[in-house]
């Protein structure tokens, strides 16, 4: 039985190392892209609801510890009120 065997020059084993190589860096940039939130000035987030919508009703919003307690957003950086309100507004489906 007769195999052909692809043979790697030096050059290709040394193209083929360095691109493993930036492998993880490229997981690693674009986990930092993905996690880049808005500032509160361009999402024009207020402390206060906007009639109904609100930060604890809107899908985006992460609670804190209590009701009550601020919580986190998965698009404005920052501490968030539950009472508060931007225009990253969505209203969770019920």
């Amino acid at each position: 039985m007769k195999y052909d065997q692809k043979k790697f020059s030096r050059r290709q084993v040394i193209k083929i190392i360095a691109f493993g190589a930036t492998l993880p860096l490229m997981g690693i940039l674009i986990d930092k892209a993905e996690a880049a939130k808005a500032a509160k000035e361009l999402m024009k987030y207020q402390d206060k609801p906007n009639g109904n919508e609100k930060c604890s009703n809107c899908i985006q919003f992460i609670p804190g510890k209590t009701p009550e307690a601020d919580g986190e957003c998965k698009v404005v950086e920052g501490s968030i009120s539950p009472q508060g309100w931007c225009t990253a507004y969505s209203p969770e489906s019920k």
